[in-house]
């Protein structure tokens, strides 16, 4: 009786190890089988990319010529691309950024905890926060980011950069005898204290000036300038910056954290690290950053003209 007993408890033991076993099996083959008809990589984009428009956009934008205004579509393209694409805050900071959410709980360059007094005051001097008058009243605007490699030399793409709406700088990168290359318009300069323009006579006639805030000091630095005050040199700046900057108050600026914090979390996939910088792989980090740029140039979801991609 004994014996029976056992081998009746073995037989059952055995065939609950085969059923967890054929369980884990198909849980597993079912997993790789969605990994691979997978059509987006883990960050959620879209892993085979050309230039040809997806069937979602064909029928609406495959009549517009090459170069044309296309209103709606890098939003459009990007969606497909990236499904959790949404773009539901303002470019710049306004006088409801207290609402934000997604940056009230970050410190710079995600967010602006500990900034609200200065952005305050910052704001309330600047008073505009979108483009211009005339770009705004464009149903539909052609961008373009000019970065500071030096890819553009002898290349002769001055006129054709100088043909979009919104031409992007970044940093000092110097127009004044490079317009056959680089082009002399300016939209907008983006950049930080220690990477602004030094030299009064290379900032452009008309540009808008946009702060990207990294630090706490870049907004402290920012109500000097706005205010006209002197810049003190010992405010933990890395490196010499700008004291005054050739623009009205109504010609300044604030980026949005939001958007350095979805590109570096959700595009870039960078480690999050409690919303804090300074950590995990920087060569790993650049690397991903390229290859997100490379996706969106050869998706025309952007048009780059620089040399790091």
């Amino acid at each position: 009786m004994g014996l029976l007993v056992f081998m009746r408890n073995l037989l059952l033991a055995l065939c609950l190890f085969l059923v967890l076993g054929f369980l884990y099996y198909s849980a597993w083959k079912l997993h790789l089988l969605r990994w691979e008809d997978s059509k987006y990589d883990k960050l959620g984009f879209l892993l085979n990319l050309d230039s040809k428009l997806p069937p979602e956009l064909a029928s609406k934008y495959a009549n517009f010529s090459e170069g044309v205004c296309k209103p709606g579509y890098a939003s459009a393209l990007m969606t497909v691309i990236f499904p959790k694409f949404s773009k539901p805050a303002p470019m710049f900071l306004d006088d409801s950024f207290r609402k934000w959410a997604r940056i009230r709980d970050f410190v710079p360059p995600f967010g602006i905890k500990g900034q609200d007094n200065l952005i305050k005051a910052i704001l309330s001097a600047t008073k505009d926060y979108r483009l211009t008058p005339a770009l705004d009243s464009l149903s539909c605007r052609r961008c373009i980011i000019v970065g500071n490699g030096g890819v553009l030399a002898n290349k002769s793409l001055g006129l054709k950069i100088d043909d979009y709406d919104v031409v992007v700088r970044l940093n000092s990168a110097p127009v004044k005898g490079f317009e056959k290359d680089v082009g002399g318009k300016t939209t907008l300069r983006i950049t930080y204290p220690e990477g602004a323009i030094q030299k009064m006579e290379q900032y452009e006639k008309d540009s808008l000036f946009v702060l990207a805030g990294f630090k706490w000091q870049d907004f402290k630095w920012l109500k000097y300038i706005v205010y006209k005050e002197k810049v003190s040199a010992s405010d933990g700046f890395w490196k010499s910056v700008a004291t005054h900057v050739p623009r009205e108050p109504h010609e300044i600026r604030i980026l949005n954290p939001y958007f350095i914090q979805e590109a570096a979390f959700s595009f870039i996939g960078l480690p999050f690290n409690n919303g804090l910088m300074g950590r995990g792989s920087w060569t790993h980090n650049i690397q991903r950053e390229k290859e997100f740029l490379r996706k969106l140039v050869k998706a025309r979801v952007i048009t780059d003209l620089t040399s790091g991609i």
